[in-house]
């Protein structure tokens, strides 16, 4: 199976922005609070609420199950996840979906998302390695790519070119990690980040990877704000947004519709509209 071009991606997620679900603790994490029933509930009305702000496409992320494992999680928590995204995919069933197992499970994600027949999943370290706040993370694409075969899947994989929270474990050209997570890991599209969660990616990194990879669907995955989005244009194919569009533009906050809207109506003015 050939990777991704961009307007396979163009295809699947229209208007390019990536709405994030971040789950509350889920069963077994250490601030689990005790209802899976209302981890569900709170991702649906987020689900529904970028929904009625015009974001086409989701994100399920184990987000508040910290401190992550560093590779592969527990039953508990693949069980727990793929309820949740049963769950969304049951009420947005033309929602492409995708799944981020933290910190790096890509073979559960992948799992979970054959199962609830999501679109695609995100990998924090697909080759190479880094070091991260869970300690040195190698990418597994080998693995990855396989299993994929194994499960006779279409599902997409977005890979990260020098994740958040992390440092690569060797100094080399960031552009040698992105070709070699598209050409040797196979990845379908590739993820641009800053240094934390809601921390401003670098447009002058993008615009490297782009001269590159002119077909290689590239995506910002932190820091992206209506004030901005339009630094990234027209290099971005995509946009993974979570933070900017809860209310006031906290990470632990519902979503808002209002700021969901007023992004896609950005994207929208600058021809990226559904």
């Amino acid at each position: 199976m050939n990777p991704w071009n961009r307007d396979t991606f163009a295809e699947l997620c229209s208007p390019g922005v990536i709405g994030m679900l971040h789950l509350a603790p889920l069963p077994g994490s250490p601030c689990w609070e005790g209802s899976l029933a209302a981890v569900t509930a709170a991702a649906l009305r987020d689900a529904q609420a970028l929904h009625d702000g015009g974001v086409r496409a989701l994100m399920i992320e184990n987000f508040f199950d910290v401190p992550f494992y560093p590779d592969v999680v527990p039953p508990i928590t693949i069980a727990a996840m793929t309820v949740v995204a049963t769950a969304v995919r049951r009420e947005f069933p033309r929602t492409p979906l995708g799944i981020n197992v933290l910190r790096n499970d890509a073979e559960a994600a992948l799992a979970i998302a054959v199962a609830v027949g999501a679109a695609y999943i995100r990998v924090n370290v697909h080759t190479g390695a880094a070091v991260t706040d869970q300690g040195p993370m190698p990418g597994l694409a080998w693995r990855t790519l396989r299993r994929r075969r194994e499960f006779g899947s279409t599902v997409g994989i977005l890979a990260d070119v020098r994740v958040k929270h992390a440092a690569p474990l060797a100094a080399r050209p960031m552009i040698d990690d992105a070709l070699d997570i598209r050409v040797r890991g196979l990845a379908d599209a590739l993820i641009v980040t800053g240094a934390a969660t809601g921390a401003g990616a670098d447009p002058a990194e993008l615009a490297t990877l782009r001269e590159a990879m002119p077909d290689c669907p590239l995506l910002v995955g932190s820091g992206i704000s209506v004030g901005t989005v339009e630094r990234f244009l027209p290099l971005a194919d995509g946009f993974i947004v979570g933070t900017a569009l809860k209310e006031g533009g906290d990470v632990a906050a519902p979503v808002s519709t209002a700021r969901a809207r007023e992004f896609t109506a950005k994207l929208a003015a600058a021809g990226r509209g559904a």
